[in-house]
């Protein structure tokens, strides 16, 4: 029997689960799989929703896009309580409900019955999701020890990208061959399949002195994200933030989540220890999230619009023209480590977000004939850089935190991604919606009133209106517009990205000092690691 080296470091995960903890990330990622994947499969399938039964179910405009955005909501609201009960009740049982809940909102939503019950069982969705994002971050701390969690990170992150590149391309393949309600039902055998795998192999873990439970501070946080979010929807519904619906939510969102942080400060039991945020590399490692998620999501956003209704491609097309950011995310965020341990978090961090400002600003050269090559090369140089960011930068969150909070963690990292995602979406789709309706007005002088406003509302409206009163006229001025709407919001876009490059390089670590050298400790003073047990 082989004798352990002395100098050998103590291993703080049990010797079983360290056995099989690439079987474990397996299962981690397929559940957080067909979370993420749906999310963006949805997208896709919106025109097909919105034909009149039998094909769909007749939903207008406002009720895809609240099959989208209730989702979004519940999810983002409970991201953070979901974390802290992972913590306290056990990661693995958490991922259980999760799924439960998950796989059964998709039975329900894939036979809904009208768009109100859609809209109803997403939000069920989302629920489930709420519980199952954080605690696969969460787990994967737990089972793996702390060199080779960057490793497993970027595993991880390379899951998520490769769910959202893949999600169109589903949703293309399953619409053409079975009906609208098949993106739903497909995720109940995945679902299936992925607890049976998790009651076999992932181990429980929690935290083993969680202490009482602050339920205050639990109650804020819901209902404060909850507000935040939900203005935000409506903001980028409405195409503006000074409307009474929108700036009452949000400013009681953000009143609410500032007595959420006074409070937190002041117990002695808190739910999120705030003061984590004083570190400058916890801090620029969450703003970098939400910047990056925010420049992307709103990219992806408009540029579904580009490629099928200015460009013509399908939907499936469509989907094809993100494999090169997938492979991208897939070959280089697992080694995103490797440069890290060469150059530094801050370096790999920074020149990460400046390629994919690189990437957003080049859509403000695009037009309707720019080659396809040109796209792919565009996507692909998006997904190197987002590569080379989301793994350091979680890996940052995650080390900062003491291992029996790492499903706070995890939920501090999702949440500020969500909440910048969907900031991205209402914000820069305000922009586009904004500056389109200014350049396509002066087309619309010929048309009823009534007409004209619907047809100014966004490009789809108009091309709808073209089609319905047979004016072809008008497809040529409103693709030029949404083009030149584009470009504005693809330079805002790049800007947002690049300020987040900049504060990565302020605050982020440089390089590592060479072995044997004096090193900060993992985790802070006051917060020691405890033994596993």
């Amino acid at each position: 029997m082989p004798v352990s080296s002395p100098s050998a470091p103590a291993r703080s995960v049990p010797e079983a689960v360290h056995r099989r903890r690439w079987a474990v990330l397996g299962v981690l990622m397929l559940s957080l799989l067909i979370v993420v994947l749906d999310n963006s499969i949805l997208n896709v399938a919106v025109k097909t929703i919105s034909t009149p039964a039998p094909t769909g179910l007749g939903a207008t405009q406002s009720e895809l896009e609240w099959a989208i955005n209730s989702y979004t909501l519940v999810f983002a609201g409970l991201l953070f309580a979901s974390g802290l009960l992972g913590d306290r009740l056990g990661r693995k049982k958490s991922l259980l409900f999760g799924l439960v809940v998950f796989g059964t909102g998709s039975a329900l939503a894939a036979f809904s019955g009208s768009p109100g019950e859609l809209i109803t069982f997403r939000a069920v969705m989302g629920l489930g999701g709420a519980f199952v994002m954080p605690a696969t971050l969460a787990v994967l701390m737990n089972v793996f020890e702390r060199d080779e969690q960057p490793k497993a990170i970027g595993i991880w992150a390379g899951g998520v990208g490769l769910a959202i590149a893949i999600g169109p391309i589903t949703g293309g393949v399953l619409l053409e061959h079975f009906w609208w309600g098949s993106i739903f039902l497909v995720n109940v055998p995945v679902v299936l399949l992925a607890l049976g795998l998790m009651i076999w192999l992932v181990p429980e873990s929690r935290d083993p002195a969680p202490g009482r439970i602050d339920l205050v501070g639990v109650l804020l946080s819901v209902l404060g994200l909850v507000l935040l979010v939900y203005g935000i929807i409506r903001g980028g519904e409405q195409a503006s933030f000074t409307e009474a619906g929108v700036l009452v939510p949000v400013l009681a969102g953000l009143a609410v989540l500032t007595a959420f942080v006074l409070y937190e400060k002041r117990s002695d039991h808190p739910a999120l220890d705030v003061s984590y945020f004083r570190e400058p590399v916890f801090s620029a490692a969450v703003a970098a999230i939400a910047l990056v998620f925010f420049a992307l999501m709103g990219v992806t956003f408009f540029s579904a619009f580009y490629l099928q209704s200015v460009r013509g491609y399908s939907a499936l097309d469509s989907g094809l023209l993100l494999l090169p950011l997938a492979l991208a995310q897939m070959v280089f965020a697992p080694r995103a480590r490797l440069a890290v341990e060469r150059f530094g978090a801050r370096w790999v961090c920074a020149t990460g977000l400046a390629a994919v400002a690189l990437g957003l600003g080049a859509f403000a050269f695009f037009d309707a004939d720019t080659p396809v090559w040109v796209l792919a090369l565009v996507f692909l140089v998006q997904g190197a850089g987002m590569a080379h960011i989301m793994p350091p930068v979680t890996v940052a969150i995650m080390q900062t935190l003491p291992r029996e909070k790492a499903g706070s963690g995890s939920a501090i990292n999702n949440t500020f991604r969500q909440v910048g995602g969907a900031l991205g979406v209402a914000v820069l789709g305000s922009v586009l919606s904004s500056v389109y309706r200014g350049e396509i007005e002066s087309h619309l002088d010929g048309l009823p009133p009534a007409v004209r406003t619907t047809a100014g509302e966004s490009l789809e409206a108009t091309l709808a209106v073209a089609e319905k009163l047979g004016a072809d006229s008008l497809v040529a001025p409103a693709h030029q517009a949404f083009l030149d709407a584009m470009h504005v919001t693809a330079w805002a876009s790049a800007g947002i990205a690049a300020v987040g490059a900049v504060v990565v390089a302020v605050f982020l670590p440089g390089r590592a000092p060479a072995p044997g050298a004096p090193t900060r400790p993992a985790s802070r003073p006051d917060h020691p690691e405890p033994a596993r047990r």
